[in-house]
């Protein structure tokens, strides 16, 4: 089953002299069941894509089908029902709220879904003690190394199990035990045939967890062998 499907998108930032295209007829598929990851140099487009198909920015041309709904047939309200409901999005800037604790911060996504309070931190409490932060559970985003600030944001990405994953350099703070342990828990949620996952990564020591591996440079999408 598909999850994504991309025709000929366009995005540019800017215009006359001053536009910048930063997508530029990107034409994508991504199946259920699949993590897929992009690669390419700083600039090429890669975090404009993926923060088109998990609904964060408009686009100008083409077509973008998550799950077989097209964003720009949705008003603001519709997208922000169905980010909440079908995508988890790990920003590279990690954007945790700094007056939420730990547990708290990752509690957000459930608390939204409706879930009652206490059963959103329990959830939450589970979650970070699989990513090895089980004593900051009450401690300030603030008080936290680079490393724990990761984590703390991908677990808020995908505690509410969202059916589509959207990663921003998810390892880039992470020494390669503590990168393997993320990737083997995403790798696990996309088992389950009906989610995808897609990484913007430089990072090669996680190639391997990958089903496909796409490079991107000067707006464009060219498939890459595995390595």
């Amino acid at each position: 089953m598909e999850a994504i499907r991309c025709e000929k998108l366009f995005k540019t930032y800017g215009s006359g002299a001053n536009a910048v295209q930063a997508v530029r007829g990107v034409d994508l598929t991504v199946n259920t069941g699949e993590l897929l990851l992009i690669v390419g140099p700083s600039g090429s487009g890669k975090t404009t894509l993926i923060s088109i198909l998990a609904g964060i920015l408009p686009y100008q041309e083409g077509v973008c089908r998550v799950f077989g709904e097209e964003y720009k047939e949705m008003n603001e309200e519709q997208k922000t029902v169905f980010r909440k409901n079908n995508i988890g999005f790990v920003f590279q800037s990690f954007n945790l709220i700094p007056m939420l604790s730990a547990v708290e911060n990752v509690a957000v996504p459930l608390l939204l879904n409706g879930v009652a309070p206490i059963e959103a931190e329990i959830k939450a409490q589970e979650l970070l003690s699989k990513l090895d932060l089980q004593d900051k559970f009450h401690v300030s985003p603030r008080e936290l190394s680079g490393g724990q600030q990761q984590r703390l944001a991908i677990a808020r990405g995908f505690i509410h199990e969202p059916k589509l994953i959207v990663c921003d350099e998810p390892t880039a703070y992470l020494d390669h035990k503590t990168g393997e342990m993320v990737m083997e828990i995403l790798k696990n949620r996309v088992l389950n045939k009906d989610r995808a996952i897609i990484v913007v990564t430089h990072d090669p020591r996680i190639f391997s967890y990958a089903d496909r591996v796409v490079h991107m440079e000067d707006g464009l999408l060219v498939e890459k062998p595995k390595s």
